[in-house]
């Protein structure tokens, strides 16, 4: 292999790809904070990164042949001044014009050189640069999954991980590629998920666990490469194409496996590449159609939820606390002498929740929050607009903005840096941020909806269970109004308090579940024996009620 700056390898890369290969150069070198904005409305700069304390930005020109003029160089300075970034770059895979190089000269007088890179200095960066950027060194649950992980590859060709959202799942598969390769070198890697960008994000993470000489490419909609040696990264649709194809990687894992169905393109790609080794990673094995994916993957090798990952120190500990005060108690009354399926309990049970109670519940809990960090779980694209709307009329949150599948990506990307960053404090968001969206720095969320789905319940929690320097724990708010909901935080309650036979290992205070009215926990506690079954239970599903049982005056 010729490595990821490999001149072959950059003409194939193309314009969409060669940003990233830059990205990749920009971690060996010892950059941090490298984030991809490339795409119209860049404002002539496709990389941000900081390198001791200062802001960079690149400009990327990829050509076929030929050399890159003094336009780029004036893009650059434009997004230099627009980004506020002291450092500027053009970089090519092939030269620059003598034009371009005067105009540098003369912008050097009014400030920092901007800085061209040529294909030449890139073959050059690359035998300079480290093998590695960054160390991988496996907790020790870590370091036990990847050993069971390759003993059920090596003994059945395929193995599946349950790891909660935040214990590293992408770090162990990670190191299950890079071991295969270590032991075959020459052999093609493929990971696949169901969606484009979360197929970017698992490009980029796994970059520190190979050497430099493992190219690592995307296969999409947009992007087609002819050599596929390597890694490759791919949506399932272009996986599946290249395959029938003749495409035949050596080992293959699939990213939020539990989106494999008993048919459809998974089930077509994993048949396909039957002679592939086959590794499925998730969070959350459950699927709304109760196809057991284990009957493609075999049965887990490895598994360490949240509940344990939270009582070993490994997830942030959690704050939780249910709204109940909507409660009827009218309805509670009568459920005893009617046989309310879940869908008309709830619809009886819960009434309405007002925006401004969450907004005051949310401001209270910011108060008491250090270094304060929000996402908003919402029911609609207008209740996020709506409620985010809301917020801003509240100074502390006058920078509040919704994200949704509604706005346009730039749009979508812009607003996911600035709440990264820090200039925007809190987002209400619907659905965007259930996979593949690392925001470690969050310590309160907020469920202003109710979702039937329990893999989606525990997908939105984990967005806050990620552990940070200065982060230990997390507040949950939630405005319940499904019983599946409390089920689900009953469930979690129970574990937690548990057995203690688990080690803890954090020295921190505990997780705490708790209700607004007290009253409400003891009648879910007596209504909700079974929370286990009651979380996944469906419409129809009918709870026993106790013989009488109201409000406790």
């Amino acid at each position: 292999m010729q490595g990821f700056l490999d001149a072959a390898s950059l003409l194939d890369a193309g314009p969409l790809q060669f940003p990233r290969r830059i990205e990749r150069l920009l971690w060996h070198l010892g950059f941090s904070q490298v984030d991809n904005i490339d795409g119209s409305g860049d404002e002539g700069g496709d990389i941000l990164a900081e390198l001791r304390g200062e802001k960079w930005v690149i400009q990327c020109k990829w050509k076929r042949r030929g050399a890159v003029g003094a336009e780029a160089v004036d893009e650059v300075n434009r997004a230099r001044d627009h980004y506020r970034a002291r450092h500027a770059v053009v970089v090519t895979n092939t030269r620059f014009s003598p034009d371009a190089r005067q105009r540098v000269a003369t912008l050097s007088r009014l400030g920092p050189t901007i800085l061209l890179w040529g294909g030449a200095d890139l073959t050059t960066s690359f035998d300079r640069i480290p093998r590695r950027f960054g160390e991988v060194t496996p907790r020790p649950y870590q370091a036990d999954a990847l050993q069971a992980l390759n003993s059920d590859l090596d003994s059945a060709g395929r193995a599946l991980l349950i790891l909660a959202t935040g214990l590293g799942k992408t770090v162990i598969g990670g190191e299950v590629i890079a071991g295969h390769l270590r032991r075959s070198p020459h052999d093609k890697v493929l990971v696949v998920a169901h969606a484009k960008d979360l197929v970017q994000q698992l490009e980029r993470a796994l970059w520190r666990h190979l050497p430099k000489e493992v190219p690592t490419r995307l296969l999409t909609g947009d992007t087609r490469p002819d050599d596929l040696s390597g890694l490759t990264c791919a949506t399932v649709g272009s996986a599946l194409a290249a395959a029938r194809f003749g495409y035949r990687p050596d080992l293959v894992m699939v990213d939020e496996a539990h989106h494999i169905g008993e048919e459809g393109q998974y089930d077509q790609l994993l048949e396909t590449l039957g002679q592939a080794h086959q590794l499925g990673v998730t969070a959350t094995p459950w699927r709304g159609d109760k196809h057991d994916i284990t009957l493609r993957l075999g049965a887990p090798s490895f598994t360490l939820g949240i509940e344990e990952g939270m009582r070993r120190g490994y997830l942030a500990q959690v704050d939780y606390r249910l709204f109940v005060d909507d409660i009827d108690w009218d309805v509670v009354r009568e459920a005893s002498e009617h046989s309310y399926g879940l869908a008309e309990l709830n619809a009886k049970l819960f009434l309405p929740q007002r925006d401004e109670a969450i907004r005051d519940e949310l401001a209270s809990a910011w108060a008491a929050t250090r270094n304060p960090r929000a996402i908003v779980f919402c029911r609609t694209i207008e209740h996020a607009e709506r409620l985010a709307g809301v917020l801003r009329r509240t100074p502390m949150w006058s920078d509040a903005l919704p994200l949704h599948a509604g706005l346009a990506k730039r749009e979508r990307q812009s607003r996911l840096l600035a709440f990264r960053s820090g200039e925007v404090p809190i987002l209400t968001s619907v659905d965007i941020l259930n996979e593949g969206v690392d925001v470690p720095d969050v310590n309160i969320l907020c469920f202003a909806r109710v979702t039937h789905s329990r893999r989606i319940f525990v997908q939105q929690l984990g967005r806050g269970l990620r552990l940070r320097e200065g982060k230990e724990r997390v507040t949950v708010l939630d405005f319940v109004s499904d019983l599946r909901r409390i089920a689900a935080a009953l469930k979690l309650k129970r574990a937690l308090d548990g057995d203690g036979e688990i080690e803890t290992l954090a020295k921190v205070t505990p997780s705490s579940i708790d209700f607004s009215d007290q009253r409400v926990a003891a009648l879910m506690d007596e209504w909700i024996k079974d929370a286990a079954s009651l979380e996944t239970a469906y419409d129809e599903h009918r709870l026993q009620f106790p013989d009488a049982f109201g409000p406790q005056e």
